[in-house]
């Protein structure tokens, strides 16, 4: 059995709409953006105790992005994106398909459609 930190509140259980979930702008490092004029917003839905994991929304409009990766896994809501890693595979991803990115991965984002996903990340 876990202790509960009496001076942190539990998060009840809870359902959301994610289509309809309203998010806060994330502004991206301009040094991270290839192309275009990509804009990211986001919601972090749940946090750990400790800070090291987190569950959420995220989602950005179009254009190119790099980034260098937590271990993730996240399914894609809508919108669509090419997801390049650094020497290793392309992905190509679209409403319904879940992909899994491990810490350290340098991708390169083309984002085709504004996408939004849910993910859970180890931070």
């Amino acid at each position: 059995m876990t202790a509960v930190d009496p001076g942190r509140p539990l998060v009840p259980s809870f359902a959301l709409h994610i289509a309809a979930a309203e998010l806060s702008p994330e502004p991206l490092d301009p040094a991270q953006i290839v192309s275009g004029t990509p804009e990211a917003t986001g919601a972090v839905l749940w946090e750990s105790p400790d800070g090291t994991r987190a569950h959420g929304i995220w989602q950005i409009t179009p254009g190119a992005v790099t980034d260098t990766e937590a271990d993730e896994m996240f399914v894609v809501l809508s919108g669509r994106a090419t997801i390049e890693v650094a020497d290793g595979p392309t992905f190509e991803v679209g409403p319904g398909d879940v992909c899994v990115l491990r810490e350290g991965d340098r991708t390169t984002w083309t984002v085709h459609e504004t996408l939004r996903k849910a993910y859970s990340v180890r931070i």
